[in-house]
């Protein structure tokens, strides 16, 4: 999986490269990457200073995200003397910084490169908490976004590991527990996905990092594959695709507050949350126009140029 596979490649997805993005330095073909996924607020961060012994990344306490830029540590494993393990903390979907749109190109330029450095993929890990209630918004997004980054191929190799198992008793997160594995993430499980627990010991990470080191090597999940082989501009690959459906769907919501703030009584509140909606209006259509593939490239697909 050296670079020479790809060399023929126009490599249309470092296009999406941007002053500011940092990617690993030195990379080997016998580093083994795991990214850790999730929510914003869902322990990534946590996860991977209690992995690793010591506090590498940045903790935050509330919903606020800490992670805008993938961070990534390399440690060696007791079990690979040999290899270093890289571990990346990447932003969730729900960034309170950073649009949607900017999180999935930051993921996804990382990847590429790391893959077209040779760099070997074992598996992902998921972080969920189990403190939620329902999967809804963000969470529902979150999940969405990773399944279709991910593939329906390497979902083997993922991890699903719930958190904060201490902020809820215990009946209630294994009753929580029960309705990830019968409903709202069934679906990853009978594909070969497993669901751990994290309790916050390094015992527990390092179980969870095993489980995927014990597994045949995924090499690429789907949007390196889309990205560096099928040479898809981000807005072609499926992830690209199904954030623009939902930023759709976030416009028509967005446009129909509007609608319903300028039915009410004019006051000084309401001139607020019009012109807060507005900008989220503003933002979003921006979003969705970075997500739009160019007429160009529809044509010289239909002729089969690309």
């Amino acid at each position: 999986m050296g670079k020479s596979k790809h060399a023929k490649k126009k490599n249309a997805w470092k296009k999406e490269i941007k002053a500011g993005d940092e990617f690993f330095v030195g990379p080997r073909e016998t580093d083994i990457i795991i990214p850790i996924m999730g929510p914003t607020g869902s322990g990534k961060s946590t996860f991977i200073n209690t992995l690793i012994g010591q506090v590498v990344a940045s903790v935050g306490h509330d919903v606020e995200s800490h992670t805008a830029h993938i961070q990534y540590f390399a440690f060696t494993h007791p079990n690979y003397p040999n290899r270093r393990i890289v571990v990346l903390d990447t932003p969730g979907f729900d960034d309170t910084n950073v649009d949607d749109h900017e999180i999935l190109r930051r993921v996804a330029v990382w990847l590429a490169r790391s893959y077209e450095d040779g760099m070997r993929l074992a598996g992902v890990i998921y972080l969920h908490e189990i403190t939620q209630a329902r999967m809804l918004g963000t969470a529902r997004t979150n999940l969405d976004m990773f399944y279709k980054m991910c593939g329906k191929d390497a979902i083997k190799n993922v991890i699903i590991a719930t958190t904060k198992w201490s902020d809820v008793p215990n009946e209630v997160g294994e009753r929580r527990e029960g309705q990830l594995q019968e409903e709202h993430m069934k679906f990853m499980l009978e594909l070969g996905s497993s669901m751990h627990r994290f309790d916050n010991t390094q015992r527990s990470a390092r179980h969870i990092v095993n489980s995927i080191l014990t597994k045949e090597a995924v090499d690429v999940i789907h949007i390196q594959r889309e990205l560096v082989e099928i040479d898809n501009i981000l807005a072609e690959t499926d992830a690209g695709r199904t954030l623009r459906y939902t930023l759709q769907d976030l416009l028509d919501m967005q446009k129909s507050i509007a609608t319903q703030l300028r039915k009410e009584e004019k006051s000084p509140e309401l001139a607020h949350k019009l012109v807060e909606n507005e900008e989220k209006i503003r933002s979003t259509l921006t979003q969705i126009k970075a997500l739009n593939i160019p007429l160009s490239r529809k044509i010289m697909r239909f002729l089969g140029l690309l």
